[in-house]
C-alpha cells in the first residue's frame, strides 16, 4: 500500500510518499520541502507537491503536525494555517487520512530505526531499554516533546506538549534572561529558549549584559554563526542554549518516569559533538538526589534525515494493523 506522509511545521511542510510492507518499517521516495509561509493552507501546498510529483498522489494520507491535534480546528502555534480535520480529507481528495502530533510521528519514528540511526550521546552504551519510556524530544521552531513506552511487546506513542511547561532558571545569567523575555510574555515556556528562535533570545542577553552591541540577525544567520564559529557571541550563547537544553530534557525524562531519551531534529544533528560534552550532560544529570539515576540514562541522537516523513508513515501503519 502507498501513501502520501507528510511532516508539517511551523516553518516548512514536507511530503513524501510512503510505501507500507507488512515484514518492515516503511519506505519513503525522496522528499519535498516547502516553506509554509508560501501558502495559504496544506490543500495549496498539497497541490504544489501533486504539481511537482507530476504523477496522481495515492488516495491515502498521514500527516503530521506541529499542534495539538484535538478539536474541530487544529491551530499551529508557529504558523497561520488552520486545519479542519472533518473535512481535510475532502480537500485533499484522499479516502483514508490519518492525523497525529508532529512529535507523536517522531517518536513512533524512533521506535522503527535501526541501532546505527541512533548515534551515542551519552550514557551506557548498547541499544535501548526493551521495555519502559523513552522521552523523544527535539528543538526546532518550537520544542517537540512525546513519550515512547515500550511494553509487552508493544510500542505505544503519547503525544505531549512538554515544550510549554515553564522555563526553570538555574543561575543568575537566566535569571537575567527570563526577566528579560518576561517584559514581553507574560509566561516564559522552555521553547522561548530551547527552540530555534531560543538561540537570538539567548545571544541578544549576553549582548546586553555584555554592554556589547546588539547586531539584528535573523534565526538562521545566528545558528549559521553559532556552529561555524564566526561570531564569538554567538558561539557562547550556543554553549548556554545546550545548558538549558540539558536541564530541560532531564526535567521531562524525570516527569515521564523515562529510562531513555532520544533527541531529534535537525537543529540537534548540527550540534552534535556539543550534545556529547559536559555543558549538556552535567545539567541533565544535575536532579540532587535523582543525580545517579539520571547518569543511568541512555542518551542517543535520531540521524535519519526525515525522522517526521517515517513517523508519520510508521503511525499510519501502527493505527491500521489495531
Amino acid at each position: 500500500m502507498k501513501l502520501v506522509a507528510v511532516d508539517l511545521g511551523g516553518t516548512h511542510a514536507r511530503f513524501a510518499i510512503a510505501e507500507l510492507h507488512r515484514d518492515r518499517r516503511p519506505s519513503l521516495s525522496e522528499p519535498r520541502k516547502y516553506r509554509t509561509a508560501d501558502f495559504t493552507g496544506l490543500a495549496e501546498a498539497w497541490s504544489a507537491y501533486a504539481r511537482d510529483e507530476g504523477i496522481p498522489l495515492p488516495h491515502a494520507a498521514s500527516i503530521a503536525i506541529a499542534a495539538p491535534v484535538e478539536g474541530e480546528l487544529i491551530r499551529f502555534t508557529n504558523n497561520d494555517w488552520v486545519i479542519r480535520p472533518a473535512t481535510l480529507a475532502h480537500e485533499l481528495g484522499v479516502g483514508r487520512l490519518h492525523l497525529c502530533n508532529d512529535f507523536a510521528a517522531m517518536a513512533a519514528a524512533v521506535g522503527v530505526l535501526q541501532p546505527d540511526e541512533l548515534g551515542y550521546l551519552g550514557g551506557p552504551e548498547g541499544a535501548l531499554p526493551g521495555e519502559g519510556v523513552t522521552t523523544v524530544i527535539g528543538p526546532g521552531t518550537g520544542l517537540g516533546v512525546a513519550q515512547l513506552i515500550h511494553r509487552y511487546g508493544r510500542s505505544i506513542v503519547i503525544a505531549t506538549e512538554g515544550g510549554h511547561i515553564d522555563f526553570a532558571a538555574l543561575d543568575g545569567f537566566e535569571e537575567k534572561l527570563l526577566a528579560r523575555l518576561r517584559e514581553r510574555h507574560r509566561r516564559v515556556s522552555a521553547e522561548r529558549i530551547v527552540s530555534g528562535p531560543g538561540l537570538a533570545e539567548i545571544r541578544s542577553t549576553l549582548a546586553l549584559i555584555g554592554q556589547q552591541p546588539i547586531v539584528p540577525m535573523d534565526d538562521a544567520a545566528v545558528w549559521a554563526a553559532a556552529t561555524e564559529g564566526r561570531d564569538r557571541i554567538s558561539a557562547e550563547a550556543l554553549d548556554r542554549f545546550v545548558m538549558a537544553f540539558g536541564a530541560v530534557a532531564g526535567d521531562l525524562a524525570l516527569a515521564h518516569g523515562a529510562n531513555a531519551v532520544v533527541i531529534t531534529g535537525g537543529l540537534a544533528n548540527r550540534i552534535e559533538t556539543r550534545l556529547r560534552g559536559p555543558l549538556f550532560h552535567d545539567r541533565f544529570r544535575a536532579k540532587g538526589r535523582y543525580e545517579a539515576r539520571m547518569a543511568g540514562f541512555p542518551i542517543r541522537l535520531a540521524r535519519h534525515p526525515d525522522p517526521g516523513l517515517l513517523g508519520a508513515a510508521a503511525a499510519f501503519q501502527e493505527d491500521q494493523s489495531r
